[in-house]
């Protein structure tokens, strides 16, 4: 048996690639600080030259009538980003409280533990809806228009629903948490991507490749497993991950129209309770949603690592 040999010109197209993904992840990271950073110098901007008061059109003079078109700058309404910051570093309630940036974390820890259990029951429910759509195309024609419908009902309204329902069912004699209840919200964000994005994937092989399963007499449980499967990785993942972050709002929203204690959620409608004498505390839960957001999207981006050989012609529309 021989040793296979590597030549200097395929050595050197290896670091070619190396080199280039190298750039290309530094150049993402490149551009998501510049786009920070430009985010926070509008902000600081827009403060120092905005009007104290913001810009009102209508209304009878006194205070909150009319139609605010520029937002107040004072520092009540809009404190500086450091204020912001150090603000994080304080006791949550003063005294002997710990850090509020260590409530943050608390907080979404346990917001992001149900929205990834929402994004699993989201993923499978979602992916058995894909698969019985592309089965069937009469449960397609019949189911699709409804999933898409199912998207429009605010979801603010349809949450304390949902949790009225499980105390119900929780009164009959059969557990149901008030956590699941937020879990089940997030579900239903989460499903609605993975069906569509299973659906389209599964369809996305060459009618070529279809009649060479069908001439090999593949039946349609095989053609599943070892063809459709893996053609519509390159769709599910965006779709997985889009899953992620309606998870997260799914998640968030729950919490605040539940009112379940210990999310960020609740924390949320606390600190934004206590904005006029402390400006500063709304703003460190709401930084905390959006590193969710980035956690669970980088969550799924180690599941397209795992199916990397999949990954060829990734749709990224």
């Amino acid at each position: 048996m021989t040793d296979q040999v590597v030549t200097p010109g395929e050595t050197a197209v290896v670091g070619r690639v190396a080199s280039t993904r190298g750039r290309t992840a530094a150049a993402r990271i490149g551009w998501g600080a510049a786009g920070v950073a430009a985010v926070i110098a509008l902000w600081e901007l827009y403060k120092f030259f905005g009007p104290a008061d913001g810009v009102t059109v209508g209304g009878d003079g006194s205070a909150g009538s009319g139609v605010i078109l520029l937002p107040r700058t004072h520092d009540r309404a809009m404190p500086h980003v450091w204020d912001m910051i150090a603000r994080m570093f304080a006791p949550t309630s003063g005294g002997d409280t710990p850090p509020l940036l260590l409530s943050v974390v608390q907080a979404a820890g346990t917001t992001l533990g149900l929205a990834a259990l929402g994004w699993l029951i989201g993923v499978v429910v979602g992916s058995l809806l894909g698969i019985a759509m592309q089965r069937w195309r009469l449960v397609e024609a019949g189911l699709l228009p409804w999933i898409v419908v199912s998207q429009i009902v605010p979801l603010i309204a349809l949450a304390p629903v949902v949790n009225a329902l499980g105390t119900q069912i929780d009164r009959s004699g059969f557990p149901w948490p008030q956590w699941f209840s937020v879990a089940l919200i997030a579900s239903y964000l989460a499903f609605f991507p993975v069906a569509v994005g299973m659906l389209r994937g599964l369809d996305a092989p060459d009618a070529l490749h279809l009649d060479l399963m069908r001439a090999s007499s593949a039946g349609w449980w095989q053609a599943l497993v070892h063809l459709r499967l893996p053609a519509a990785v390159p769709h599910l993942l965006p779709a997985l991950r889009l899953a992620a972050a309606s998870a997260v709002v799914g998640a968030v929203v729950a919490e605040v129209s539940i009112g379940l204690r210990g999310g960020i959620g609740r924390m949320l409608i606390q600190l934004a309770g206590q904005a006029s004498s402390d400006p500063a505390a709304p703003w460190a839960p709401t930084f905390g949603t959006v590193v969710m957001g980035l956690v669970a999207a980088g969550g799924v981006a180690l599941v397209g690592v795992a199916l990397h050989r999949f990954r060829r012609g990734e749709d990224t529309a």
